[in-house]
């Protein structure tokens, strides 16, 4: 991944609205003296208010990157102090040659107001003062890009997760089942042609769903229902009478956008492990909806040779499930897995909020 694609600095404006404030700020004490200042102080302010800006896109784009987001911390600390008495030396030397203090001195006389320095100082602690400031602030804005960054970064790599996980879903649905459906669709062809039609529609349905419409990242509910239909109903196909399939759909249903290929997983699981040859076996799945809420509901006989493991399931497993739900739908959705060994049977039951 692109890290510019990743890093994101303030708007133009912001920078913009920052140093207006700061510029008020270095004019603000001085227009409140009521002093016709000399030519020499503005000049002296200009060249303040352009080593600040100097400190601070150096902090916020070279140092603190290179140094303190790394954990180095004594070259961070050291550059800055460099840069505060650099900024320091370098007013002290502008004064100097403007004959600054003289100037201010004569003005304030002028004025009769306060007198001028008693004595000389070799800093200029107003200015030294402004650029520790400018040196907080840069360092604020620096971490919280910093944070920024991380976090976009984390995002991406959360949505690249999802997609690869989704993507995983469809290579696994794709070659078992359906090289199984085709098999059971060419037996149909000698024992049932019209059969055997249906079939292949709700095939090509299903592979049109899988390879085209989960493309968007998310489908109506109507929709994963009537993929969910057409799976299970292909799925009977090699099934035999002694397993009863149902599916009660929501009535009425009230279309909401939801992640594609959600309940594939507990459809699937309930079939490779609530199905037996020889034993009476059952299947309930039945999917309602109350206000903003989809509720569905998965129930499957429960074989003590075929036990469910949450990790080890055809697709991508009722774990990795889970961990899709916690990328799509934090904290709007509860699933809750149990196995009542007593009345054999396994259950699996989502709540999804859909506002």
């Amino acid at each position: 991944m692109d890290t510019n694609t990743v890093r994101k600095y303030p708007p133009l404006l912001l920078h913009l609205l920052g140093w207006s404030f700061l510029a008020l700020f270095l004019m603000w004490q001085p227009i409140s003296w009521q002093v016709q200042l000399p030519v020499s102080f503005w000049i002296k302010q200009a060249v303040l208010f352009s080593l600040l800006i100097s400190i601070f896109y150096l902090n916020v784009y070279l140092w603190f990157p290179r140094f303190l987001s790394k954990n180095r911390y004594i070259p961070f600390i050291v550059l800055n102090i460099v840069s505060v008495i650099t900024l320091a030396f370098i007013i002290e030397q502008v004064q100097t040659a403007l004959n600054h203090r003289a100037n201010m001195h004569a003005a304030f006389e002028v004025a009769k107001e306060a007198n001028g320095p008693k004595k000389k100082d070799r800093v200029d602690y107003w200015s030294l003062l402004t650029a520790l400031m400018v040196i907080g602030v840069s360092t604020s804005v620096a971490a919280v890009q910093n944070v920024q960054r991380h976090k976009q970064t984390r995002q991406n790599l959360e949505q690249e997760k999802i997609n690869s996980e989704l993507s995983f879903l469809k290579a696994q649905i794709n070659p078992h089942f359906f090289f199984n459906t085709l098999n059971n669709i060419y037996a149909l062809t000698v024992i049932d042609v019209e059969a055997a039609q249906k079939a292949l529609h709700k095939l090509s349905r299903l592979m049109r769903y899988v390879l085209y419409e989960t493309q968007h990242g998310t489908v109506l509910l109507s929709q994963e229902i009537a993929f969910a239909q057409d799976y299970i109903e292909l799925m009977q196909l090699r099934l035999t009478d002694k397993v009863k399939v149902t599916l009660e759909p929501p009535v009425p249903l009230h279309d909401v956008s939801i992640a594609p290929m959600l309940f594939l997983p507990f459809i699937e699981n309930a079939f490779k492990h609530g199905v037996s040859a020889v034993q009476p076996s059952n299947i309930e799945i039945k999917i309602w909806q109350e206000e903003h809420k989809v509720f569905v509901d998965v129930r499957n006989t429960l074989f003590t040779e075929k036990r469910t493991v949450l990790d080890e399931s055809n697709g991508i497993g009722l774990v990795n499930t889970q961990r899709r739900l916690d990328l799509l739908y934090p904290g709007k959705y509860h699933l809750d897995v149990s196995e009542k060994s007593e009345e054999k049977e396994f259950e699996v039951r989502l709540e999804l909020e859909t506002a």
